[in-house]
């Protein structure tokens, strides 16, 4: 059981983590999560030990929610086929996301730069992580006769990842959800031609 400090910290955590997504490291400020705790800047400093320290913590849960979320939906599936099928419908709305204002992997990753090197790390080891576990079930879907050897797990596994984060962004930006609607429709026939 959490102790009471624990609690706030962690209430502070969960608060941050929607601000930081929609505005972004830069953008999302101290009085931000202030406005949306209720709280004093004394009681978010006796917890964090400045906005990097919130913003590394921050990030962090958001990573672990989402890609969480991700691999609960995907080992739901039954086949390979199936829980492939699961990660890309897991991005079909991307205005409705997991956690508002889109990916927080995809939103993470392109803030990132030289000035926050810790977070960059975090990031590409979340994403690195993410291609390995798609590369991994394909390549079990290839050794169980699921898929035709002619499939290779390591490019197609960068394909679904690159062309969903891809097209969250362009849809947002464009303003519509039907370009992702074709793209994973496309995406799913393409994996359907290597089902043997």
């Amino acid at each position: 059981m959490l102790t009471k400090a624990e609690r706030t910290k962690q209430f502070i955590l969960e608060t941050a983590v929607p601000i930081y997504n929609e505005k972004g490291i830069a953008g999302a400020n101290i009085d931000d999560v202030l406005e949306a705790t209720k709280l004093t800047k004394g009681c978010l400093y006796g917890h964090f030990d400045g906005k990097d320290d919130l913003s590394e913590q921050v990030i962090d849960l958001s990573l672990k929610m989402v890609s969480d979320k991700i691999r609960a939906e995907v080992y739901k599936g039954k086949t390979i086929k199936a829980k492939i099928f699961a990660f890309l419908d897991f991005y079909k709305n991307p205005f409705e996301t997991y956690i508002s204002g889109g990916c927080p992997i995809f939103n993470t990753a392109v803030q990132v730069d030289d000035n926050y090197p810790v977070i960059k790390e975090k990031v590409a080891k979340v994403i690195k992580i993410g291609q390995q576990e798609l590369t991994a079930l394909l390549q079990y879907g290839i050794d169980n006769d699921e898929f035709s050897k002619d499939l290779d797990p390591v490019i197609f596994a960068f394909k679904l990842v690159a062309s969903v984060e891809g097209g969250i962004v362009m849809c947002r930006v464009m303003e519509t959800a039907k370009p992702m609607q074709g793209l994973i429709k496309s995406l799913k026939m393409e994996l359907e031609q290597y089902i043997v």
